[in-house]
């Protein structure tokens, strides 16, 4: 197993308990579509987590698949203008987080930030996550994934 993807299994076990069930595919699980075509799921199942510049500060907007982060939405969720909103730089997320681009987990973040969750991934029994690399996934429930994460239910798609 690729060391990133041990580091993320070894802080969900000693931060809630949770014994992740690490798959990794070497044709890569960067993009949504990536993932689902590995995995053998659909889009929508897979839990992208997307790190936004909110105003002066960072957020985590764990979505589905099959959906967009619609920027105007997380503005007005936060009350910021919407040329407030943008992706966060890699850098930056890397440096915040812990973790890269493609591989961005739900959970067990370098620095607590706000999480939002959008709620159409509740519509499957298991969704899959990122969970260290760009090329390893794990599976959850939507409700476990919520409370542990923290995450709040917001509406932020297209």
């Amino acid at each position: 197993m690729h060391p990133r993807a041990e580091e993320f299994a070894s802080r969900a076990r000693e931060r809630y308990g949770l014994d992740v069930d690490i798959r990794e595919f070497p044709e890569g699980t960067k993009t949504a579509a990536d993932a689902a075509d590995a995995v053998g799921c659909e889009v929508g199942q897979i839990a992208s987590s997307l790190v936004f510049d909110v105003g002066e500060d960072q957020v985590v907007v764990v979505t589905s698949g099959a959906n967009r982060v619609s920027e105007s939405k997380l503005a007005s969720h936060f009350d910021v203008e919407p040329d407030a909103v943008t992706m966060a730089d890699a850098d930056d997320i890397r440096e915040t987080l812990g973790w890269a681009i493609g591989g961005v987990p739900p959970l067990c973040h370098e620095t607590d930030l706000p999480i939002l969750f959008d709620e159409t991934l509740t519509a499957y029994d298991t969704v899959w996550a990122a969970a260290g690399t760009p090329q390893a996934v794990f599976p959850i429930s939507p409700d476990e994934l919520l409370s542990l994460s923290g995450a709040t239910p917001a509406d932020v798609t297209e």
